[in-house]
């Protein structure tokens, strides 16, 4: 019987199942992947190096696990030679990782080289015979600054109404003139780069980046229903935020310039402005509950004034760091800082930017670098705690050095308010009584630029609503009020403010009260671009909408010697933009542009442009009118000395524009005479048809006498005069 079974199985045929059932094993190697750059290690930190690499690649969109990594050894040393063998599951996973991880860098001293293992036969095989590659036709890229090359030294101004955008040159009065109106659809609004280089537009699927004269498309970046964005200081990278966490949808595209799996959950992410890669994702949530627009604080990381680091606080815990561009965790630690409220970055001044730009050049020339350049600075709050006074703390960064340390007592709220130089620091200190049924206000002052970081204190004796320095000076401006109304005003009831400004008296070192104006209802405070002029407005109020243009220069220093200390302040003008909602002055500080925006109330929306003393030069009341947005400047290449050259100098550069504004208001008032001359002919003409038209009419051509130039028929007219004649008796008096 066993050899009849035998025999029938020889006669079954089983190619079909086995050719369904085959497993085919892929040995063209082409899933294989050689990736150099990796860091040296011993045994002891393979598994770690495994997890991480892993890691890295499946951010990317590129899944792995630590097994299918296959790392050489150097038998004589212990140690790995700094490349890997990585198999992917197949060709096109290969390719991904490829196109995502070549030139990634792993941190600060370790980036990714990847190449296909099959290509190292091909490279190897090449023929050497050189082959002169054909020329491509050049095409000459727009440059994305321009616009400051305008002959005319005019600055650009954006408009938003309705769904229409429009770009603005903006100069004398002869020079305005629409620049372009981009065909942008679907947006939410608009928005510049810090230093005016890109114009962006956020939209449902993402941000849009654009550039150059013509304002064509500079990059993209996809994150679905953004809502705010936030660029660095050098327009380097780009952080965007959205209420609604990040979901990647499977079979989604993967790459460096989108969301992959690990980024689910996430509402913040970083990116890379000229690659448009993505570096890292965070979440906003805390304590398990999404945080409100409303109420989360924006930015909610903040720059470091070279784009070096980028830091987010995590409140009463710690500051943590991140480096740029890897966006690791700087020194693989947080600043940990027990009960840690908020922090700001100090701002790189002209100094400091010299310093940089000096170090840069000597590198450059192979030179030695002669001075130590200024390490980066923060300041950050905690508050009391316990028997624990509230603390404000100056730290240099990254060498952690703690440079200055205050203690405040009964503090219930401390802001942080550094000038744009970096040369002071106001910590607004809001006090309360030992009752706690009083607040008042402190101003502690660090001078930042001189020795030891002194402190100056300011004791107010009311609440303080607005705080703002001067930009490039030593003088700083409050909004003071103790109006019973503050934070809960009915409707119809404006705050009754003081506005005072201070200055640094520089004989005592310490801040001297210039001049206060009471009983306002100023409750915002622009300072010019340039300083030395300020607007204080009223903003956002339904019953007042007043604008006082101060200078606080009037007087020469020579002028003020001898004089009280305020001498110099003084009002150059009033204005009113009814519901004003915006202020902003353009980069030159010579105009001032207010709004009053549709996204706050809908009545008599538009803008207006005003000089420097408060004199009314463009008015336009549109409706459906919701942003005005000056384009920003960036800093001067001048150094300070070239431009206090040009100041000294100042009459010799200006007579050539004397003599343009001379020549301009020839060529007007020619095309005024020449006007005149045209409207005073129509009107002859117009008199001679009206008189012949008259004549032929009355049948009277021949009896037509001249009147001046034109023919005239003769008219008796006559004139009745009634005249009274005083009536004369005579009385006979015996």
């Amino acid at each position: 019987m066993a050899s009849t079974s035998t025999e029938y199985d020889d006669d079954i045929d089983f190619s079909d199942i086995e050719a369904k059932y085959a497993v085919n094993y892929d040995d063209s190697l082409e899933n294989t992947v050689v990736v150099d750059g990796l860091p040296i290690i011993d045994n002891t930190k393979l598994d770690r190096l495994l997890t991480k690499v892993a890691k890295e690649f499946s951010k990317r969109g590129a899944s792995i696990k630590g097994e299918d990594i296959y790392l050489p050894w150097d038998e004589k040393t212990g140690k790995s030679k700094g490349y890997a063998f990585v198999e992917f599951r197949s060709g096109e996973d290969a390719a991904t990782a490829i196109a995502t991880m070549h030139n990634h860098a792993f941190d600060s001293k370790h980036t990714f080289k990847l190449n296909r293992f099959v290509d190292i036969e091909h490279f190897s095989n090449l023929d050497e015979t050189y082959i002169e590659p054909p020329s491509e036709k050049f095409t000459d890229k727009e440059h994305l600054r321009a616009w400051l090359g305008d002959a005319q030294g005019r600055d650009q101004f954006v408009t938003y109404r309705g769904e229409d955008v429009e770009v603005w040159w903006h100069g004398k009065p002869s020079q305005c003139e629409l620049a372009i109106k981009p065909d942008w659809k679907d947006f939410l609004y608009v928005a510049w780069s810090p230093l005016g280089t890109y114009i962006s537009t956020l939209h449902r699927q993402g941000v849009r980046l654009w550039g150059g004269a013509s304002f064509k498309d500079q990059q993209r970046f996809a994150h679905p229903l953004v809502k705010l964005i936030d660029f660095s200081p050098c327009e380097n990278y780009i952080v965007t935020w959205s209420n609604e966490p990040i979901i990647v949808p499977e079979g989604a595209i993967q790459g460096p310039q989108y969301f992959s799996p690990e980024d689910e959950g996430s509402n913040m992410a970083v990116w890379d402005i000229k690659s448009g890669h993505l570096l890292r994702t965070f979440s906003t949530v805390q304590d398990g509950e999404q945080t409100r627009k409303s109420q989360m604080p924006w930015p909610a990381v903040k720059w470091s004034p070279d784009d070096k680091f980028v830091a987010r606080v995590t409140p009463g815990q710690m500051i943590s760091v991140y480096e740029l561009p890897a966006m690791g965790l700087y020194d693989k630690k947080s600043i940990k800082i027990e009960g840690v409220v908020d922090f700001e970055w100090c701002p790189q001044g002209d100094n400091d930017k010299e310093d940089v730009d000096k170090e840069a050049a000597a590198i450059a020339n192979g030179g030695k670098v002669t001075k130590k350049p200024r390490e980066n600075m923060m300041a950050y709050w905690t508050p009391e705690v316990a028997n624990q006074p509230a603390r404000v703390t100056l730290m240099a960064f990254p060498s952690r050095t703690i440079l200055r340390q205050k203690n405040l007592f009964n503090v219930t709220e401390c802001k942080l308010y550094w000038q744009n130089q970096g040369d002071f620091l106001c910590v607004k200190v809001d006090r309360h009584t030992k009752t706690k049924k009083s607040v008042y206000c402190n101003l502690e002052i660090f001078r930042v630029r001189e020795k030891d970081y002194p402190v100056e204190v300011v004791e107010l004796k009311d609440t303080v609503t607005e705080f703002s320095w001067e930009p490039k000076g030593d003088r700083f401006a409050i909004v003071s009020t103790n109006d019973p109304n503050l934070g809960n005003p009915g409707p119809g009831i404006t705050i009754k403010t003081d506005v005072s400004f201070y200055q640094l008296d520089k004989t005592k070192n310490d801040f001297k009260l210039l001049k206060t104006l009471p009983s306002r209802t100023s409750n915002a405070i622009r300072w010019s671009p340039r300083g030395r002029h300020v607007v204080l407005a009223t903003v956002g109020s339904s019953s007042k909408s007043e604008l006082d243009f101060w200078d606080l220069d009037f007087l020469s220093e020579e002028r003020r010697e001898g004089q009280d200390w305020g001498t110099g302040v003084q009002l150059l003008g009033t204005a009113d933009h009814y519901g004003v909602t915006d202020v902003e002055w353009d980069p030159s500080g010579r105009y001032l542009a207010t709004s009053a925006s549709a996204w706050t109330h809908t009545l008599e929306n538009g803008y207006a442009i005003w000089d420097f003393k408060g004199t009314e030069l463009v008015k336009h009341i549109q409706d459906r009118f919701k942003q005005f947005i000056w384009r920003p400047r960036p800093r001067s290449l001048l150094t300070k000395a070239a431009q206090k050259q040009i100041r000294k100098n100042l009459k010799e550069f200006s007579r050539v524009f004397d003599e343009e504004d001379a020549r301009e208001s020839v060529t007007v008032n020619a095309e005024l005479v020449a006007l005149r001359k045209r409207l005073v002919d129509e009107w002859n003409a117009w008199r001679t048809r009206c008189i012949k038209d008259m004549v032929e009419s009355r049948g009277l051509k021949g009896k037509a006498h001249s009147n001046g130039d034109a023919n005239t028929a003769k008219e008796e007219i006559e004139v009745w005069i009634e005249e009274e004649i005083e009536t004369t008796t005579e009385e006979v008096v015996e």
